[in-house]
């Protein structure tokens, strides 16, 4: 590809690799902590609403970013969204010679298929757990809390075997061999969610709940049925990582170089292609520029696609709203009180925050060690909630299940270091 000496990965790369992922994490942690808070003290259960809100946030990544860096840099924003159109335009027309960069166009269609493909592949896992957690939850209305909360750690742990399967599509599609070592890896990491999520339950027995004159009989219909709905999501998030990395993600990484920088008319890059190596042709119009910052900075392409998700989202699936109202299914209600509204746009920020990070480590890293990377959320959901107050959830397996964890992610770690 046309300048591949410019797609090198420094040592400050893996450093701000690191330092997004850890943020990823936190972020999670923390939407997770006020989206239960909304729920369950706030009483404001709309989740087809809130997840509208927090996909359509994805939108602010981009902008946030490119303001940044016009703000710290010496590049303008048009020098900066020229780099951006490029790369894309360049990696959606599968350009692989440097004889045709003087004429690249903009697939349009490509990108709005791609876009659609993308937001589609996010959305429907999304979704999917959404129905399955509140089938879980409609067991409130006829059920003992224990049977409820071990329903929601059951989807929890179905949700979370997406390590496995992002490995297994990853061999698949990529052409990769298995390895016992990772297969080792991400096979320990969801054993350990399996000993957090179930280690610190307690649930009441048998012979306890018949003693109860509250209990009831119980439907397994509807916790089977969200159990296969927890699946499919789980199966389809893994296929999402891995047609991310595949179709969208720019081949060797480049977006992680720091050592990106301007091309001009006048450099001389590459003797023979200078003189063209910022002419455009977007839809029938030519843009020539002497200041382009290509490739992109670190982060910044994989924003763009974030945000394009956040477009499509926000332009898209506000239509099943007013359906959903009209069927009774979810009731269109505004929030009724400030900290509401507060804790809702905590969930949008820190929502938009996780999905970005999520996107540049996923470019990065791949699926294989990302998502083995977000069961690490867990352990911090867990120890999360021990701040909070809930030392109950405090035991040797659960304990167990966070180092656990944290070791397999090291073994994934340390293999992806050792290769780089």
């Amino acid at each position: 590809m046309f300048c591949t000496s410019l797609w090198t990965q420094s040592s400050n790369d893996g450093k701000l690799a690191i330092l997004v992922f850890t943020v990823t994490l936190f972020a999670f942690v923390v939407e997770s902590q006020l989206t239960q808070y909304v729920q369950t003290t706030l009483n404001y259960r709309h989740p087809f609403l809130l997840f509208w809100i927090v996909h359509s946030s994805f939108i602010v990544s981009l902008p946030c970013h490119l303001l940044y860096l016009t703000i710290t840099t010496s590049h303008s924003f048009s020098a900066l969204w020229k780099g951006l159109v490029f790369a894309n335009a360049q990696h959606l027309n599968g350009i692989d010679s440097r004889s045709s960069i003087s004429s690249t166009r903009f697939p349009v269609s490509k990108f709005i298929y791609l876009m659609l493909t993308l937001t589609a592949a996010i959305t429907m896992p999304a979704l999917l757990w959404f129905a399955a957690i509140e089938m879980a939850s409609i067991l409130l209305s006829f059920a003992q809390m224990p049977f409820f909360e071990v329903s929601r750690m059951s989807l929890a742990t179905i949700w979370n075997t997406n390590a496995f399967f992002a490995y297994v599509f990853s061999v698949k599609v990529f052409g990769l061999k298995w390895e016992a070592r990772k297969l080792g890896a991400v096979l320990l990491a969801t054993f350990g969610v399996l000993a957090v999520v179930y280690g610190g339950s307690t649930v009441s027995s048998p012979s306890d709940e018949a003693s109860s004159n509250s209990t009831t009989f119980l439907d397994p219909t509807g916790p089977l049925v969200g159990d296969i709905l927890t699946v499919i999501a789980s199966v389809g998030y893994a296929g999402y990582q891995v047609y991310y990395k595949k179709y969208v993600s720019l081949p060797s990484v480049p977006e992680f170089s720091e050592d990106y920088r301007p091309l001009s008319a006048s450099e001389d890059i590459e003797s023979d292609m200078a003189p063209h190596a910022t002419t455009y042709l977007i839809g029938s119009e030519q843009f020539i520029s002497d200041d382009t910052v290509y490739p992109p900075p670190f982060g910044l392409y994989s924003n763009f696609w974030t945000s394009a998700i956040g477009s499509c989202t926000f332009a898209v699936l506000w239509i099943p709203l007013p359906i959903l109202h009209w069927l009774g299914i979810e009731t269109f209600t505004l929030p009724g009180s400030f900290s509401t509204v507060a804790a809702i746009a905590g969930i949008a920020l820190t929502g938009s925050m996780f999905n970005a990070g999520f996107m540049i480590t996923l470019a990065l890293w791949g699926p294989i060690i990302t998502s083995v990377g977000g069961l690490l959320t867990i352990v911090l959901v867990f120890f999360s909630d021990i701040i909070l107050g809930a030392t109950e959830s405090l035991t040797i397996w659960g304990v167990a299940g966070s180092a656990t964890i944290v070791v397999a992610f090291g073994v994934l770690a340390y293999d992806m270091f050792q290769q780089g």
